[in-house]
């Protein structure tokens, strides 16, 4: 091959790379037109529809603003409607008030015109009681100061005849004022406690299935039997009862061990002296917990913390000891409520009064034999566990036995009288509370004027009847002060008693 063909070759090749780059690059400009075309388009769309979505908002918001502002105006109409309202009222207010203002002037003015009259009529008065004197000195030929003096002299009698009578009038309205508060204090602390009656007896029945475990309970030759009591310091009665046995002790622990230790063996099947004393002994560890659990319980339950736990364990035997039949852990309970109430009422502190009411009868449950009335001795048994002087105090003064130095100490003598004389609370044995009527009876009858006594309202109230011709109305009332003295310093009974003097004149006549 020459070079004159390599060189045409050479130029066509160098002709045809031109002439392909050419429409390279026309192809290429014309593929970026169309997508410049396209975007330019999609451009469009966009903008129209971000405008359409624009006016939308706009719309939506235009509404909205006009609902607003229309309930703004509806709400604008109805406080002036409301002002209009108030200002027509205030417009008749005014015009009633204007009305009033011009009747009471009226009415200033027809007093003035009756007082003005009134004075005159005063000073005529005072000018014809001259006159009337004067003629009366004239007529009496005595003066004015004369007169008066004789007067004075005939109302002085009268005056003695009515002394009694005044002084009596006297002294029961110092007592109403001067107990009135008091009164009302006693009556608000008694309605806020929730009272209970618990009454108890020295024995307790204990109910078997079948007559067929007596025989088991007695023992041979009575062996079993003997070693419950000797165990449990009880008398156990059996007899022919149906399906009942009696345990019989004045201490209701004992009665309550031997209850449960019954309930055990019972149940157990196994009944021999060595099973009654191992039953027995594990009785007795369970109510010592059971008396510990109810003391703490019973601190809780009031709100009383810091107690000495020896003092809680007396607290908690207090259930099983009982005062004429009143539950002593429910009197205590129910003693250291109303303490606590009339403290506060009084501005004093009522924790510590609730503290004091509480322990105020632990002088009763004593593990020891004392010559001690119960309220020394329970004053004695808390300052020896550490109470506060205030407390020992009170506890020791509730029966008068100690002097009172503390305020709580009247507190809580005021509220044990309470919880023990309210109507229920306690039971009185029949012989005492009929040798108590008797004396009532007696002490009332012992005067000359009194025909007959009747004590009613069990021994409450001492109806008295005198004979109309031995005494008048004017010295019945100090015979009724005669009579509730002599019964205040001559006999004990709880709460108080009324005495009620009848005087009464009859006339009996017959027809024929």
């Amino acid at each position: 091959m020459n070079i004159t063909t390599l060189s045409l070759l050479l130029v066509a090749l160098i002709v045809g790379c031109g002439l392909g780059y050419g429409i390279f690059r026309y192809l290429l400009n014309r593929k970026y037109t169309l997508m410049l075309d396209e975007a330019q388009q999609q451009a469009e769309v966009i903008k129209t529809q971000k405008i359409l979505e624009a006016k939308e908002r706009y719309l939506n918001e235009k509404s909205q603003l006009e609902s607003e502002a229309q309930q703004r105006n509806q709400k604008i109409a109805q406080a002036e409607n409301k002002i209009k309202q108030r200002e027509l009222s205030i417009n008749q207010k005014q015009e009633e008030i204007n009305r009033r203002k011009s009747e009471l002037d009226a009415t200033e003015k027809q007093l003035d015109q009756k007082k003005h009259a009134l004075t005159q009529r005063e000073e005529e008065i005072e000018r014809s009681q001259q006159l009337q004197i004067k003629k009366l000195e004239e007529i009496s030929s005595l003066s004015a100061e004369e007169a008066k003096k004789e007067l004075i002299e005939s109302l002085k009698a009268e005056a003695r005849t009515n002394a009694q009578s005044y002084i009596n009038e006297v002294i029961d309205d110092a007592k109403m004022t001067a107990n009135r508060e008091a009164k009302k204090i006693v009556i608000q602390s008694i309605q806020r406690v929730a009272t209970e009656t618990a009454i108890e007896n020295s024995v307790t029945v204990f109910h078997i299935d079948n007559d067929e475990v007596k025989g088991r309970i007695i023992g041979r030759e009575g062996r079993n039997i003997r070693a419950i009591e000797a165990a449990t310091g009880v008398e156990i009665v059996v007899d022919d009862t149906p399906e009942a046995i009696v345990i019989s002790a004045f201490d209701p622990v004992r009665r309550e061990v031997c209850r449960l230790a019954l309930h055990q063996l019972i149940t157990d099947g196994r009944i021999h002296p060595a099973r009654i004393e191992e039953v027995v002994a594990k009785v007795k560890k369970q109510v010592d917990e059971e008396i510990i659990e109810t003391g703490k319980r019973t601190a809780i339950d009031l709100g009383i913390h810091g107690l000495h736990p020896e003092l809680i364990r007396i607290v908690g035997k207090m259930k099983y000891r009982s005062s004429y039949g009143q539950n002593l852990l429910q009197h205590s309970r129910e003693t250291a409520n109303l303490c606590a109430i009339m403290a506060a009422e009084l501005g004093l502190n009522p924790k510590k009064a609730k503290r004091a009411g509480l322990l105020h009868d632990i002088g009763k449950v004593p593990d020891e034999e004392t010559e001690l009335p119960h309220a020394l001795y329970g004053a004695k048994i808390a300052e020896k566990f550490k109470e506060k002087p205030d407390v020992v105090n009170a506890i020791g003064a509730h029966h008068d036995e100690m002097e009172m130095t503390s305020l709580i100490a009247p507190i809580v003598q005021v509220c044990d009288a309470i919880s023990g004389a309210r109507p229920g609370a306690r039971r009185e044995i029949v012989e005492a509370y009929i040798k108590r009527l008797n004396d009532l009876e007696s002490i009332a009858a012992s005067y000359p004027e009194v025909t007959k006594t009747y004590a009613i309202q069990a021994g409450r109230e001492l109806r008295v009847i005198v004979g109309a011709d031995k005494i008048d109305d004017k010295q019945i009332e100090s015979l009724s002060n005669n009579i509730a003295k002599r019964i205040q310093d001559e006999i004990t009974y709880p709460g108080q008693v009324k005495i009620t003097v009848i005087r009464e004149t009859r006339s009996v006549s017959f027809a024929k």
